[in-house]
């Protein structure tokens, strides 16, 4: 991270990016199933476009403050790649998963007519093929980060949030590929939440597809020695 960048204020920024990247997450998935009653199809489509437009206004907001990480595995790259020290990036990850929690907290909150708890333990099972989805969503999210970071284009935010939007429907899992948001998601009940131990087999998916991501950075699209 830039030293002139107050590491305090960068916390808060990602505290703030992760609760309402949840949020968003969550809260479309209540107003559109149980609110609205909608098919699944629409809701799904209306929780994409919610997060993709929601992802772009986090990172427009806070990537000058935090670089808007939002999720440990694109914290994890960074480190990799010596965009980020690893002593803020220990930093980074534990707030985002406290961001992540209170962001679920939050749409139980305003929506708690319909749910009726502040937090729940999910029974809602994703697993089998969808572990594998994980692996690619992470994967190609991760992938696009470092280059857009590397190439530094100015239109990486919207680059970012329309990839996260198309992959949540076009994937089998329906796009996680954050930790964060999947151990939040294990702390609701309603649509879209996810088991503890299937969450856990997400993370597990994550890491392995940002690892991948970043080894095919390295090898092939800047293989040797940088200038």
């Amino acid at each position: 991270m830039d030293k002139s960048k107050s590491i305090h204020k960068a916390l808060i920024a990602e505290f703030i990016g992760s609760m309402f990247l949840v949020m968003a997450s969550v809260s479309s998935i209540i107003l559109f199933t149980m609110v609205l009653e909608s098919h699944i199809s629409v809701a799904l489509f209306a929780h994409a476009v919610t997060v993709a437009f929601v992802l772009f206004a986090l990172i427009e907001m806070l990537g000058p403050i935090s670089y808007a990480h939002f999720n440990p595995v694109v914290t994890m790259a960074m480190v990799l790649d010596k965009k980020i020290d690893y002593r803020n990036a220990a930093m980074y990850i534990p707030v985002q998963i406290a961001g992540g929690i209170s962001g679920v907290i939050v749409s139980h909150i305003m929506f708690f007519d319909e749910v009726g708890y502040l937090i729940s333990i999910a029974d809602v099972v994703r697993n089998d093929y969808k572990y594998f989805s994980e692996i690619i969503g992470a994967f190609i999210l991760v992938l696009a980060i470092l280059l857009l970071t590397k190439m530094k284009l100015t239109k990486a935010s919207i680059i970012v949030s329309f990839l996260v939007g198309g992959q949540i429907m076009a994937t089998s899992s329906m796009m996680f590929a954050n930790p964060q948001v999947t151990i939040a998601r294990m702390f609701t009940n309603t649509a879209s939440g996810i088991r503890p131990f299937d969450g856990m087999v997400f993370i597990v998916m994550q890491i392995i597809g940002a690892l991948l991501a970043f080894t095919v950075y390295k090898l092939i699209f800047f293989k040797g020695k940088e200038q």
